[in-house]
């Protein structure tokens, strides 16, 4: 399984524990390929380059849809590789400093329409998850904020807490901390859904802004054209493994939900995530850095 960053970060934790449980769902070891660098491109050549033989598969996040947009990549994750299962969502929420009089998604919004641009959003950097839902909740709701990118949520967080930043779209979990210290705000979440850890926080489609729905997820994916029987095999044990008692725990420990979807059902939500981000990029103006 190739993974198109380096090892130790979340995406590498989701493979590394789905490694183990194919391995013995299939009866044969499966083995972990980081391979980090040029927007995932390095990942994506090897994989497409290998045998649609069931032997090579790579895990992509929401940013491997996003990148290619914007970075106008020669690859089209709609119709380039084949689709295998979504692994896992998980969602963000957005947080505020105690400063702004805000305690609500609506608030919030009427907050940045009557002062357009005033509020500073951190994200951890260009095109990530956070700076994405910051630009769609603006085109949902005609509100303006300045997007101010970092190399991290670590230093973001640091500018948040201090009030030098006021607001950020970080995961449910690095964040918790901070909302329960009374540091930060929750003030809304991304999920279609509560988030089981944050229930008392309304989601964005509950106050009216159904387009706002922001997840950073997990897929598997393989070579293009690997024949559907093979797939949907690879698929079936995937979902197996997934589902197994000992993910959905360290998986809901870092925020995450288990999906375990089909092959249509991932090529199906692949296409549905292309074209929403594909017209933020061109409506916001998204430019790479």
């Amino acid at each position: 399984i190739i993974v198109p960053l380096a090892a130790g970060g979340s995406m590498d934790s989701v493979a590394r524990g789905l490694s183990a449980r194919l391995g013995d769902n299939l009866k044969q070891s499966v083995v972990i390929d980081n391979r980090p660098g040029a927007g995932a491109l390095i990942a994506l050549d090897i994989l497409s380059s290998a045998a649609a033989d069931g032997h090579t598969l790579m895990v992509i996040g929401g940013t491997s849809i996003v990148y290619p947009i914007l970075y106008k990549s020669r690859y089209d994750m709609r119709r380039d590789v084949s689709h295998v299962s979504q692994l896992t969502a998980q969602g963000y929420v957005l947080v505020i400093h105690p400063s702004l009089p805000a305690k609500t998604p609506s608030e919030f919004v009427n907050y940045i329409k009557v002062n357009p641009n005033k509020v500073n959003y951190s994200s951890s950097g260009i095109a990530s998850p956070t700076h994405m839902a910051g630009e769609l909740l603006q085109l949902a709701t005609g509100g303006r904020m300045t997007h101010i990118p970092y190399k991290g949520m670590g230093a973001a967080y640091t500018d948040l807490i201090s009030g030098q930043m006021q607001a950020s779209f970080p995961a449910a979990i690095s964040s918790m901390a901070h909302v329960t210290a009374g540091r930060l705000r929750a003030i809304g979440v991304t999920t279609p859904k509560r988030m089981r850890v944050l229930p008392n926080t309304p989601t964005f489609v509950e106050a009216g802004y159904d387009s706002m729905i922001v997840l950073n997820w997990y897929s598997l994916i393989a070579p293009p054209k690997m024949p559907s029987a093979l797939t949907e095999r690879i698929a079936s044990e995937t979902r197996k493994a997934v589902r197994s008692p000992e993910m959905v725990k360290s998986l809901a420990a870092e925020g995450s939900e288990v999906v375990g979807s089909t092959p249509a059902e991932l090529a199906a939500h692949v296409r549905l995530e292309h074209d929403k981000w594909a017209r933020v990029v061109n409506v916001a103006g998204i430019a790479a850095q």
